[in-house]
């Protein structure tokens, strides 16, 4: 069984002085590979670079929400199709409507991505999506535009509102502030199991604000996920890696 880390900036510069040691911790915490999202070209470009030197991280490239240039976006699909092979998805992209709250720019966030979700669908890709403060609608578009290879990262609405993207096939990847979010408990008791999957969104959403997260806490997200659903670890794990390797395939 290979535990994944399913979404985690390792390319972040916080990582840059440590980031071998920060890998190694991973392993020895049971984690076989780290799915390395981006949020522009430079970490789509970087993460590239760090999957050639360290063989358990697997690249994604996206663009953030909060990056509204159409052309950026635009220069994005076009670095997926060239780098299609080496990317294991598209991410992350999505809505962020926590930060972007005039309804011109939303309407710009909802076209890239629209953009995003087509060319998932045209190379077979899984989506790695944001969703902060705009879960509905975020699942919504998902549904209107087809979408079947998803991930909802840090999922930050109510079950109810989750329940379509339950429905369709979607998955909810959990981090290590579980254990501080009333929120994100209350979402994985009504969660079916086989929807869940995790991830530590590293450097941040760590069990402790304001300190650096990293991949190999990706073990407080499996251990109060387990308590939650009243589960043993090892089952727990053993439904987590089916459900990855469900979206991604063997990485």
């Amino acid at each position: 069984m290979k535990l994944i880390d399913t979404h985690t900036h390792i390319c972040d510069a916080v990582f840059d002085e440590d980031r071998a040691s920060v890998l190694e911790r991973a392993r020895e915490s049971g984690v076989g590979g780290i799915v390395a999202i981006g949020e522009n070209l430079s970490d789509a470009r970087k993460n590239l670079q760090l999957a050639d030197e360290h063989p358990m991280i697997v690249p994604g490239a996206g663009l953030y929400p909060t990056h509204l240039n159409l052309d950026e976006a635009a220069q994005m699909c076009d670095f997926i199709r060239a780098e299609r092979s080496n990317l294991v998805c598209i991410g992350e992209v999505g809505l962020d409507f926590w930060k972007v709250k005039e309804d011109g720019e939303q309407e710009v966030q909802r076209d890239i991505f629209r953009g995003f979700i087509k060319l998932a669908a045209e190379l077979d890709l899984p989506l790695n999506v944001h969703s902060r403060s705009a879960g509905r609608h975020a699942i919504a578009m998902l549904l209107e535009e087809g979408a079947r290879r998803v991930q909802l990262h840090a999922f930050d609405g109510k079950a109810s509102t989750a329940l379509p993207a339950v429905e369709a096939g979607f998955f909810f990847s959990v981090p290590p502030s579980i254990v501080r979010s009333r929120q994100k408990q209350k979402l994985v008791r009504q969660l079916p199991l086989e929807c869940l999957l995790v991830e530590t969104d590293s450097p941040v959403l760590g069990p402790e604000p304001g300190q650096r997260n990293e991949p190999a806490n990706v073990k407080i997200s499996l251990e109060a996920i387990a308590e939650i659903k009243r589960v043993s670890l090892d089952s727990l794990i053993e439904v987590v890696v089916e459900n990855t390797e469900r979206l991604y395939g063997r990485l």
